[in-house]
């Protein structure tokens, strides 16, 4: 059709999106064109914001590399990462659930450790944390032979991909639950840490006076068939930025027992205070068991 006005545009796109043959497809791109046609009208957009905005996204596309995802933190900062999570788990979001952001520095491979393990394979100084988790169903049954992958920043707040003086995979391990559903191991504990801040993301939180922190956790991703892939963040409620996360990631449900203690640990010799621990219970829904695509090589 040839455009008259503004109303036209609209109706021209959707006309050609209405033909699209998939209809999960068609859904989402009709849907699509109208919200963001209607931004577009609501803030009266500039032909220069315009084009700002088309270079913000070449931008950010040009920041990906094998370490870094700029996409998947401007997803966080703007609260879409943990809306997608809530809206598609937890019954709809009605309900707490154990699972939450993927975050942009998940691997694929690895390496296995056996239960009661380390996974510290470099020189990484900080009090001992014990970790005892446990996969359940949501009848609270247990999940033996489930695929656990842990991840977690060093104490100075960088992941090893991010630090050349961490040994390659430092603090990351794959584990399998026991019969009760279990698993445990050894780490050291973690701090809170700034998300980068020197692309896109960094000048967005600028503009906005917001600071950069995410609050200390632990992530977890257990794979199981016949159960929904569980993507997990477990928080340190002392945190001083517990309420504030620039992901917008902590939910009451995600909240961890890191208790510290001043005492000599009652079997790990040599450990003496302060050293932590974490006990949690990750709850799994059923579904369908799918690894998401790595964000980071």
């Amino acid at each position: 059709m040839l455009i008259a006005s503004e109303a036209d545009v609209t109706e021209a796109v959707f006309g050609v999106m209405e033909r699209t043959d998939d209809p999960r497809l068609r859904e989402i791109m009709v849907s699509l064109v109208r919200h963001l046609h209607g931004f577009v009208r609501d803030v009266r957009l500039t032909e220069t914001e315009f084009r700002e905005a088309v270079a913000v996204l070449n931008e950010i596309g040009q920041l990906a590399s094998d370490t870094h995802n700029e996409m998947m933190l401007m997803a966080g900062s703007l609260g879409v990462s943990s809306l997608v999570c809530l809206l598609n788990n937890g019954d709809g979001g009605n309900t707490e659930t154990s699972q939450s952001l993927l975050g942009p520095f998940w691997r694929l491979d690895s390496p296995r450790v056996e239960n009661g393990g380390s996974i510290v394979r470099s020189d990484t100084p900080g009090a001992p944390l014990f970790v005892m988790g446990r996969a359940v169903d949501e009848q609270g049954r247990a999940i033996p032979g489930a695929e656990v992958d842990v991840w977690h920043a060093s104490p100075v707040g960088l992941y090893e991909n991010q630090d050349p003086e961490q040994a390659e995979m430092n603090l990351r391990g794959k584990f399998t639950t026991d019969d009760d559903g279990r698993f445990w191991f050894r780490s050291v504990m973690m701090i809170g840490y700034p998300i980068p801040t020197n692309g896109v993301v960094g000048r967005l939180l600028k503009a906005q006076r917001r600071h950069p922190m995410r609050p200390a956790h632990l992530h977890a991703l257990i794979f199981k068939p016949g159960f929904k892939t569980l993507i997990s963040q477990v928080y340190d409620p002392n945190d001083p930025n517990i309420d504030s996360d620039v992901q917008f990631g902590v939910t009451r449900s995600l909240i961890g027992n890191f208790v510290r203690h001043l005492e000599p640990h009652p079997t790990q010799a040599g450990v003496v205070g302060p050293w932590y621990s974490l006990d949690y219970t990750y709850v799994m829904e059923p579904g369908e068991a799918i690894l998401p695509r790595p964000p980071i090589r």
